[in-house]
């Protein structure tokens, strides 16, 4: 019997969107019937969480634990969080449920080792997630290479990732610091970018400045598909 995904998200709402759009391009259909059945609980009210990770802003926990309950009785089978530095409270979440929750750091880290074995990665994220070093162990599991940005370049990512896509502001006019970014972290030694903030990958799809890039977000999408008994389209 076929499987069902539940996405716990809000972490933002346009990053919701994506990944069940992600879920539903990445899955090898015919016609309707051959998608996976998906529940998505889209709770924007979820605090901050790089706010909770470095400030002491309110434990978003409680309200991440009220969608997860949302989930477990519509009936699904696997839980998926569109937010890298929600993974960070993942530990707290899976010991409240028995339903396995996908790791997309660890997924992400598996495929960078596979797509690119032996080159640099660069993470790009919110300082709660590149505080958390969440990446740092998943990439260091796969024995896969990496560099993180600096202040100033954790900076433009803040910028970009909140005052840009999570606000709602036109991409485009980012164009020159996007691509002003990206270079000067492929001089830094960076071989590829892994888009470690959901917001990130619809910034990089808007504005198709070169990477390369691996995107958790479909990364994640990917292995949801195929958790759940279903094929998923080659790339």
């Amino acid at each position: 019997m076929k499987k069902t995904i539940g996405i716990l998200g809000g972490m933002g709402p346009l990053a919701t969107a994506d990944l069940y759009r992600k879920i539903v391009e990445s899955t090898r259909a015919q016609r309707d019937a051959d998608h996976v059945r998906v529940y998505i609980d889209s709770n924007p009210a979820i605090p901050d969480r790089t706010a909770a990770i470095l400030s002491g802003g309110p434990d978003p926990v409680p309200e991440m634990l009220s969608a997860l309950r949302s989930l477990e009785k519509c009936g699904a089978d696997c839980v998926v969080m569109p937010c890298n530095t929600a993974h960070y409270f993942l530990p707290r979440l899976q010991a409240e449920t028995a339903l396995p929750i996908l790791d997309m750091p660890a997924i992400t880290a598996a495929r960078c080792a596979e797509k690119y074995p032996g080159q640099r990665a660069c993470v790009l994220a919110t300082r709660g997630t590149l505080a958390s070093g969440l990446y740092d162990e998943a990439l260091s599991a796969q024995s896969v290479p990496f560099l993180l940005p600096d202040e100033a370049e954790r900076d433009l990512l803040m910028h970009l990732i909140y005052d840009v896509v999570k606000a709602s502001k036109p991409v485009e006019p980012e164009r020159e610091n996007w691509t002003r970014l990206l270079d000067g972290l492929r001089q830094k030694g960076a071989d590829f970018f892994i888009l470690g903030c959901t917001e990130l990958p619809i910034l990089s799809g808007i504005l198709a400045v070169p990477g390369p890039f691996i995107d958790p977000s479909r990364e994640l999408a990917r292995a949801a598909v195929r958790f759940c008994g279903y094929d998923t389209i080659d790339e």
